[in-house]
């Protein structure tokens, strides 16, 4: 969601970012509270087509841009109803469930793909490394997440899902702030088209240096049902401000391009505070789980320093220690919290401390939940969790699979010597 976007802690995560949706579970709408197709209802229709009208004659206006072409490019725009209701939030009677959450991202078919997808960029990935320092695995874990490498990069087409989400979202507390955030991205979606249509300045004769077949087709790309783009399923203003060119042709194409979807997640979380060759999370020692659940308040904020969180029983000493796979003592960390029924329906919570890289990958999907998993998925593709001090450099990232972290039989184990031979064929 890139900034993904659908998880709210107590503090209303969702409003703070946008990347990616795929990951987020959606919620059956209730029989009698139908959503209402808008496209049988004139009236409606034509509040939403003069506000359409007035976003683009704005935009226009203050990009200096032909409004003739923007005119041309949503003459076909419509409302889908279904979107609505995807993008309802679950009812009151819904559990948030950690466990089902990870098994249905950390699992044999994704991780396998995965490994295959590493052998075919896998000297891409090493460069991309080595320029931005955001590990591999992670950079392979979060676009199998997000869409299985391209397999599920969603079906809507992108300008019918930002206008009907920016001007019929559904009747929900946060209307108004939703709709004006989804008004925003369509903005942003409109000059990313314009941009890679080469898309110049109107002149004088209102004749644009653009190539129009090339900027209806940016409109019309498929997306999620919120909006989000490619392989690593980018928002528009995600693409705009850290998508980069990574295989060097000119153009940013996040959904036929595995390269530029790998170098834009590396500079993604480089640009949000990525510290190389630092942890992700710690698991809590069992007996400091009641110390922990008392500071475990939701907001993604790094609050307390690792050493006030060994003072108190939460980690263990090693912890702090950067020679023994810990961070600095006084470096930032959060109580993550991820809740789960057991088989009786009870509530049980699995927690774990967040350090600063978690966050980071909070920014790409606002959901503790997804942080974790992503940790999950790259520690099953070798990733160790651990602090990397300059003297063992080298053996950062060894690439044996953690058998112990997934011990599935139908999970294949990495070949070997094949992908060097592969990698003439990136």
């Amino acid at each position: 969601m890139n900034v993904r976007f659908l998880y709210s802690a107590s503090i209303l995560l969702l409003v703070a970012g946008l990347i990616s949706c795929s990951s987020v579970p959606t919620q059956e709408v209730k029989p009698h509270k139908p959503i209402v197709n808008q496209s049988e209802d004139i009236a409606s229709e034509t509040r939403l087509t003069q506000n359409l009208s007035q976003l683009l004659a704005q935009v226009a206006q203050n990009q200096a841009i032909s409004l003739s072409v923007l005119e041309s490019g949503f003459s076909d725009v419509k409302t889908i109803p279904s979107i609505r209701k995807l993008v309802l939030p679950p009812s009151g009677t819904f559990k948030k469930n950690w466990l089902a959450y990870r098994k249905r991202f950390v699992e044999p078919i994704r991780i396998n793909a995965g490994r295959v997808f590493w052998e075919q960029h896998q000297a891409f990935l090493s460069k991309v490394e080595q320029e931005y320092g955001v590990p591999a695995e992670l950079i392979v874990a979060i676009i199998g997440i997000e869409t299985i490498y391209g397999r599920q990069t969603g079906s809507f087409r992108v300008k019918d899902v930002l206008f009907t989400l920016a001007f019929n979202y559904p009747d929900t507390p946060n209307k108004a702030a939703r709709e004006q955030l989804f008004k925003d991205q369509l903005q942003e979606l409109i000059l990313l088209c314009w941009s890679d249509a080469g898309g110049r300045q109107a002149i004088k004769n209102n004749k644009p240096e653009v190539n129009s077949s090339r900027f209806d087709s940016c409109l019309n790309q498929n997306s999620s049902y919120a909006g989000a783009i490619g392989l690593p399923q980018f928002m528009p203003s995600s693409i705009r401000s850290f998508a980069v060119d990574g295989d060097g042709d000119g153009r940013i194409d996040l959904k036929q391009s595995p390269r530029d979807a790998i170098a834009s997640v590396a500079n993604f979380l480089k640009k949000h505070g990525w510290q190389t060759g630092m942890p992700i999370s710690f698991p809590i020692k069992e007996s400091g789980i009641d110390s922990a659940k008392s500071l475990a308040d939701g907001e993604p904020v790094l609050k307390y320093t690792v050493q006030e969180l060994i003072d108190k029983g939460i980690l263990s000493s090693n912890r702090g220690d950067l020679q023994a796979g810990g961070v600095a003592p006084q470096s930032k960390a959060l109580i993550v919290d991820l809740p789960y029924p057991d088989k009786e329906g009870n509530d049980q919570v699995q927690y774990f401390v967040g350090l600063n890289n978690f966050l980071t990958i909070v920014q790409y999907n606002r959901s503790y939940f997804y942080a974790q998993s992503v940790a999950d998925f790259a520690e099953a593709l070798g990733y160790k969790n651990q602090s990397v001090v300059p003297a063992t450099l080298d053996q950062k990232y060894p690439r044996n699979i953690k058998e112990e972290t997934l011990a599935d039989p139908t999970i294949s184990k990495p070949k070997k010597n094949k992908a060097k031979k592969k990698q003439k064929q990136i």
